[in-house]
């Protein structure tokens, strides 16, 4: 099988790994990786060097993404990298391509195959965030899409909504595949983390990742705001360590708050722009609890028994593990929140997210669909 792979950034292609280690090994499918988005945004970008060292023998490098950030930025982003994959899919066929999410770059990818019959195979449809315009753009990769592997039986449910047919043949809840072998992850100790960060040795810390609120861009002035000031206060009693926003509109306001935070108070934060899979989830297995309003919270923080404040609305309508506290963007809602998840210790329950042998399920599922 002639398989494509669709990935816009360092994020989904760590999500990805588990299945790439199985396909390359496999020599039923050709694997052929097409990076684009923040993987091509700079000429020596860190996770090109991690697709590289991947051992892909096919790699197409497609520059697309604009640096502004204002809804004029994206949406002339979203209409180049639909430009350029217009004439990659007229050049390129595959059996099948994958394609992981719901980011605004990944949607323009797809919806640029659907002229040439382009088989998208989607990962995590289904999934509902209504303080995002992602949500937007995942129902439309999921229309777009033949095959959907999704994450629970809710989001399955979903997905047959969306599409508008009783027949599942297509639909198929395999978990979440960041999940995949997770307690096999060669996560670094508490030592090994925090010598390869200069961190202090002795103070807990917090894991800290907050997006904008794409759906309502007007308020994110207002919400930046309250996160700096909610985290100048927690940072009197716990460092910080913070993984920087990802390229959505007005994120350039929550950078300039969380870099005044790092000059104002350098010796209790620490900034990262790309902390990569092992090491990401090495901070959130040692961190005290888990903060912000990013997709980790929801999907991977309950199997590394951690409690998570999710803040606002970006993630709302996402099915969630016991482990998730819910607060507005409000400073003492959200300190009061932190204060309440660090005196719940560790988390000892379930992950709906999680489900056995996630990448071997869909590289079944593909060798089937292949002969359909």
């Amino acid at each position: 099988m002639k398989l494509g792979l669709l990935t816009s950034s360092r994020a989904d292609f760590g999500i990805y790994m588990p299945l790439i280690q199985k396909i390359i090994k496999d020599e039923f499918f050709h694997l052929s990786v097409i990076a684009f988005g923040a993987h091509t945004a700079h000429a020596n970008s860190p996770s090109m060097e991690e697709i590289q060292k991947a051992h892909i023998k096919n790699i197409y490098k497609i520059p697309c993404l604009l640096s502004n950030d204002e809804p004029i930025g994206i949406a002339s982003s979203y209409a180049l990298t639909a430009c350029k994959f217009a004439d990659f899919w007229s050049n390129n066929l595959f059996d099948y391509v994958l394609c992981l999410g719901d980011r605004f770059e990944m949607n323009a990818a797809i919806q640029a195959g659907i002229p040439y019959g382009v088989k998208f195979a989607h990962l995590h449809g289904g999934e509902t965030t209504l303080g995002a315009i992602d949500n937007i753009y995942r129902h439309q990769i999921t229309l777009a899409s033949k095959i959907h592997f999704v994450a629970t039986p809710h989001h399955a449910k979903r997905v047959n909504d969306i599409i508008g047919t009783n027949n599942t043949n297509n639909v198929y809840t395999v978990g979440a595949l960041s999940l995949d072998e997770f307690e096999h992850i060669p996560l670094l100790s508490n030592i090994e983390f925090r010598s390869v960060y200069n961190l202090p040795l002795e103070e807990e810390y917090i894991l800290i990742t907050f997006h904008p609120e794409t759906v309502a861009p007007e308020q994110n002035e207002l919400f930046a705001h309250e996160v700096y000031h909610a985290l100048s206060a927690l940072a009197k009693n716990y460092f910080l360590v913070i993984s920087m926003p990802n390229a959505d509109t007005l994120g350039s306001l929550y950078r300039e708050s969380l870099t005044r935070l790092k000059s104002t108070m350098p010796n209790k934060v620490h900034l990262s722009e790309t902390f990569g899979k092992i090491n990401y989830f090495s901070a959130m297995k040692h961190a005290t609890i888990v903060l912000g309003n990013s997709s980790s919270g929801i999907i991977e923080a309950a199997s590394l028994k951690k409690y998570v404040v999710n803040v606002g609305d970006r993630q709302k309508g996402r099915d969630q593990s016991s482990n998730v506290i819910n607060c507005p963007f409000a400073k003492d809602d959200i300190i009061q929140s932190v204060v309440q998840a660090i005196k719940l210790g560790a988390y000892n329950g379930t992950n709906i997210y999680y489900a056995p042998g996630t990448a071997n399920q869909i590289i079944n599922i593909m060798k089937k669909n292949n002969f359909q």
